[in-house]
């Protein structure tokens, strides 16, 4: 461990997770768009140049991507609870579900290897970059579903594959609400609300799931790198309003088409890394 994890290595790390942060802030502030989604897959890349171990690396970006999402979703959901944007009918019947599908998700990632949680995350995002460039939002139904079975499937998919990615509530509550024709400020809204729900059990299952495990970096519980979590929310807590008040000045559509790219590329290089 000493002799990987050197002083110079260290120092190199850190620089490159206040990069992280920095970067995942001013996107998540330019495209309205959770850390997690962002943090994630640079984290990959980062980790990736440092030679970081592949049987650990992917499990330790999910998990530390999991952490930082839980002050940032605290302080998102409240600002969105002064304008009136959480829907707490949906919040309240949802929740329970995203939970229990997020813990199953953060104990699951004991039992999967860093290519099968690589290939996970390669495949949602790349399904996501190609809905952020279709011309219109897909919408299958005019409401919710009211039937028991609907109600439990979806937010649970959502839990599991959001803990599994290491995400928040955006990347996948925002599509699958507006897809049934709901108001997509409540969706943001509400899918921020989310983000704690799933962030608080996701990250304790990858604490547990990583508990004793060799090869992690320093001072990490489980797979949760506490510095790495530290320094990455330190940066983008203070980038997300720069980036904020830089996209009223830029044009939104190519901003989407940008960031499209940015995760496309992102999707293949893992899909590459899990299945080549």
């Amino acid at each position: 461990m000493e002799t990987l994890y050197s002083p110079g290595f260290l120092a190199l790390l850190a620089a490159g997770l206040v990069l992280t942060g920095a970067i995942a802030g001013v996107l998540a502030g330019l495209l309205g768009v959770g850390g997690g989604i962002v943090i994630v897959p640079v984290l990959f890349w980062l980790f990736d140049y440092l030679n970081v171990p592949d049987v650990v690396a992917m499990h330790v970006a999910v998990g530390t991507s999991l952490a930082t999402i839980i002050p940032t979703s605290i302080s998102s959901a409240r600002s969105h609870e002064k304008k009136g944007n959480i829907d707490r009918k949906v919040l309240m019947t949802w929740a329970p579900w995203i939970f229990a599908g997020a813990l199953v998700g953060g104990i699951l990632s004991k039992f999967l290897s860093s290519a099968y949680l690589t290939g996970i995350f390669g495949v949602i995002a790349l399904l996501v970059s190609i809905n952020m460039v279709l011309p219109k939002a897909i919408v299958i139904a005019k409401e919710l579903p009211s039937n028991p079975a609907g109600r439990s499937a979806l937010p649970s998919f959502i839990g599991l594959f959001s803990s599994l990615m290491g995400i928040g509530g955006g990347t996948l509550s925002v599509p699958t609400l507006t897809a049934f024709s709901y108001p997509v400020h409540k969706a943001v809204g509400t899918a921020a609300a989310f983000g704690l729900v799933i962030a608080v059990p996701a990250a304790i299952g990858f604490v547990w799931s990583g508990w004793g495990v060799d090869l992690r970096p320093p001072y990490s519980l489980g797979y949760v790198s506490v510095p790495a979590a530290v320094l990455i929310f330190s940066a983008s807590v203070f980038t997300a309003p720069v980036g904020a008040r830089i996209a009223h000045s830029l044009n939104p559509a190519r901003l989407r088409l940008a960031f499209a790219v940015f995760l496309f590329l992102s999707s293949l290089k893992m899909l590459n890394s899990a299945f080549f």
